[in-house]
């Protein structure tokens, strides 16, 4: 049996060129702001605004041809379905997205696009995929974890293969986590890849599942507020594989207001002219607020996605 980096490894060779290369660009004002060597890890600028085309290319790309044939379903706020529906697209398979009523309408045109097949769900993300693996269990189908399945997991751990190629020599890493599926495949590569790079796990202070359960030690249901970074919102699936993964190889955490998402999802917009969501503001808040314990040092913040509706992007830099 391979181990989850040699996965990651060969998913790294097997998804180009379906999946970009995304940048890792030096960020000069940002830098000279926070007095850190900042890099910005540029997975808004993969296939569909984010990095969760990744895991769901992999995931396609390990199926076998029973599997294809019957297609698969998933569960999404949006970016794990859009994913999800373009790499089926490109593979030929067709692809279920169960998604939260509440989801961003521009999201699901762009899975429905795509040629992904949706269905709306009462609830919060985790009703969602609950719905979603109960039909999928129900119809005989492969479901697709946004992030409980180790072979997304290897996708997402591509882009952390791509920063040790990158910038060799980081001293820390800061991840937005929701289910934990980016930052568990990124820290598993950096981990050989670059083992002195610190991995930083960020949240917002108003959706804290994966943060709470790891402080507690054990998935439970936590109580969430409303965020801006809507695509870390979310329960943790009971017996997530990503639950253990967090607590293995996070080394620091690290909770952003919704006002500190905000003024760097501004000052982003400022600095480097780029647009980004919530969750992406989040990791990037977070290294503004710890700055000051990594001046002189390289540090790089994953630009998770881009996908946000233009009316609340304009309202939360008001």
């Amino acid at each position: 049996m391979t181990t989850l980096f040699e996965d990651i490894m060969q998913a790294h060779q097997a998804l180009r060129p379906q999946v970009r290369v995304t940048p890792l660009d030096h960020s000069v004002l940002l830098s000279s702001h926070t007095g850190c060597e900042v890099y910005l890890k540029c997975e808004h600028l993969q296939h569909t605004g984010s990095f969760k085309f990744r895991g769901a290319s992999n995931k396609l790309r390990l199926l076998s041809d029973k599997q294809r044939e019957q297609g698969v379903i998933t569960a999404s706020t949006g970016n794990h379905g859009q994913g999800v529906a373009l790499a089926g697209k490109i593979a030929g398979i067709k692809a279920t997205i169960y998604a939260p009523e509440s989801a961003a309408a521009i999201k699901l045109d762009t899975i429905r696009a795509f040629g992904g097949d949706v269905r709306l769900v009462a609830g919060d993300a985790l009703n969602s995929e609950l719905a979603a693996s109960a039909a999928a269990a129900e119809q005989h189908l492969t479901y697709i974890s946004p992030y409980n399945d180790l072979q997304v997991i290897a996708g997402q751990g591509t882009c952390g293969a791509e920063i040790a190629e990158q910038q060799a020599d980081l001293d820390a890493v800061f991840i937005a986590v929701g289910g934990g599926g980016l930052i568990s495949g990124i820290a598993t590569a950096l981990k050989t890849l670059s083992p002195q790079t610190e991995i930083i796990g960020c949240w917002p202070e108003n959706a804290t599942s994966m943060y709470s359960n790891l402080e507690a030690g054990h998935i439970y249901e936590v109580e969430e507020k409303s965020t801006l970074s809507d695509g870390t919102a979310g329960g943790v699936e009971p017996g997530a594989v990503t639950f253990e993964l967090c607590q293995k190889l996070i080394n620091r955490k690290v909770l952003v207001s919704e006002d500190e998402l905000k003024q760097a999802m501004k000052l982003i917009a400022v600095t480097d002219r780029w647009m980004i969501e919530g969750a992406a503001g989040v990791a990037l808040a977070a290294m503004l607020k710890l700055a000051a314990d990594y001046r002189g040092k390289k540090v790089a913040v994953v630009l998770c996605g881009k996908n946000i509706v233009l009316d609340k992007y304009l309202k939360a830099l008001a």
